[in-house]
This record gives structure tokens, C-alpha cells and sequence, in this order.
């Protein structure tokens, strides 16, 4: 039997924390290993448990969730982060997604549809509640626009591992997918991002899927 996933979470209402292990003491699968009202003790808690898997609410006092979660990358932390929120405003998304969230999902999300995201977080994809990503891709054109690719031309397999970004695939998946080096697709991303003219995978999702829906 498959250990289950190890949770810490981050959220300054008890009632949450409360309604996230009873949630997952119910479906199995996750277990909440520690529980944290500030940013200060959960970046205590994941150093000394080591969770597979943090939930991190966005608006606490003291130390917000964003930079809460870029103290527990600066720390080395690797657990995949979730930020749970109720805010759905466009300059926290892409906040956190920039601090390393691995997903951004809604505190009013139907619990078992939590539970999937959840799964499909541990599983290496970056996750939004549905509907965000047309927030995400509105804030990301309000920025510095990068050079319109006309005609990038991308190789072949340029396009395939660019498809799977936009799917939300990490390298390691893509690699398995495609039967390739994680560090071949590491220069494969690298060199498409040169070609478009991105900064970043996450932009090079949102290109893909604005092209897909012309």
C-alpha cells in the first residue's frame, strides 16, 4: 500500500485547519503531519518534518503565505506548496506562482474536487482552480509583452515538450513521457523559451494555450 502524502498546514483560522484533516482523515490518502497558525512556525514545522506537501493560506498576519513560501524555498524546502486562498485578484495569483506555489486553488473549491487538485499537485503539475488561468493570462499581457513569434521556429520535439508545459508537466514527467534525459528536456525548455522570447515556463504555458485557442 502507497504511503500516504504528508501534509503540514499553514492558516492562521483554526476552523480550516480543522476542516482540512478531518477532510482527509475521511478520503485517505493524505495525512496532516504538523499544523501552523503563522508563517514563522510553519517554516519551523516543514525544517524539522520534512512534509511531502505544504497547504499555505495567502492572507496571515505577520508573514503573508507568499512570503512565507519564498522563506521555505530559500530554506531548501522541496515539498510541493498549494496556497489556498479566498482571493481570486490576478496580482496575488501571479505572486505566488512567482514565489514557487505549485498551485493556487480557492478555499471555496468543493472538497472533492480539493482532493483531486491536490493529487494532481503531487503528481508534479502546476494546478489553478478553474477559471484563474484566464485571470493569470489577463495580468500576464498587462506586462512587458515579449516579442511576437511569428514564426518561432521551434523543432519538432521543441513542440512536444512545449505542449506538455502548457499541460503542466514538469520536466521529470515530460522526460518519462517522451522517454528522454531530464536534462535533455531541460535544454530542449531552455532553448524554446530563447526562440519565443518567454522568460519562463509559466509563460510559455499561457503562449501555448492562447495559441491552441485562436
Amino acid at each position: 500500500m502507497a504511503m500516504p502524502v504528508r501534509l503540514l498546514v499553514i492558516d492562521d483560522h483554526p476552523l480550516f485547519r480543522r476542516g482540512v484533516r478531518q477532510l482527509v482523515d475521511i478520503e485517505g490518502g493524505f495525512e496532516v503531519v504538523g499544523e501552523a497558525s503563522t508563517g514563522p512556525e510553519g517554516i519551523a514545522l516543514a525544517a524539522q518534518l520534512r512534509p511531502d506537501m505544504v497547504l499555505l493560506d495567502l492572507n496571515m498576519e505577520r508573514m503573508d503565505g507568499n512570503e512565507t513560501l519564498r522563506a521555505l524555498r530559500a530554506a531548501g524546502c522541496t515539498a510541493r506548496v498549494a496556497m489556498l486562498t479566498v482571493s481570486d485578484q490576478e496580482d496575488d495569483l501571479v505572486n505566488a506562482l512567482r514565489a514557487g506555489a505549485d498551485g493556487y486553488l480557492l478555499k471555496d473549491t468543493e472538497p472533492e474536487e480539493l482532493l483531486r487538485q491536490l493529487r494532481q499537485i503531487v503528481e508534479g503539475r502546476l494546478v489553478l482552480t478553474e477559471g484563474l488561468t484566464e485571470h493569470l493570462a489577463r495580468a500576464m499581457r498587462r506586462q512587458d509583452e515579449p516579442a511576437p513569434p511569428g514564426q518561432p521556429g521551434l523543432t519538432p520535439r521543441e513542440r512536444e515538450v512545449l505542449d506538455l508545459i502548457a499541460s503542466g508537466l514538469n520536466n521529470k514527467m515530460i522526460a518519462r513521457k517522451l522517454e528522454l534525459s531530464e536534462g535533455t528536456v531541460k535544454v530542449h525548455v531552455k532553448h524554446l523559451l530563447k526562440k519565443l522570447g518567454l522568460r519562463s515556463r509559466l509563460e510559455a504555458a499561457l503562449w501555448a494555450v492562447e495559441r491552441q485557442q485562436r
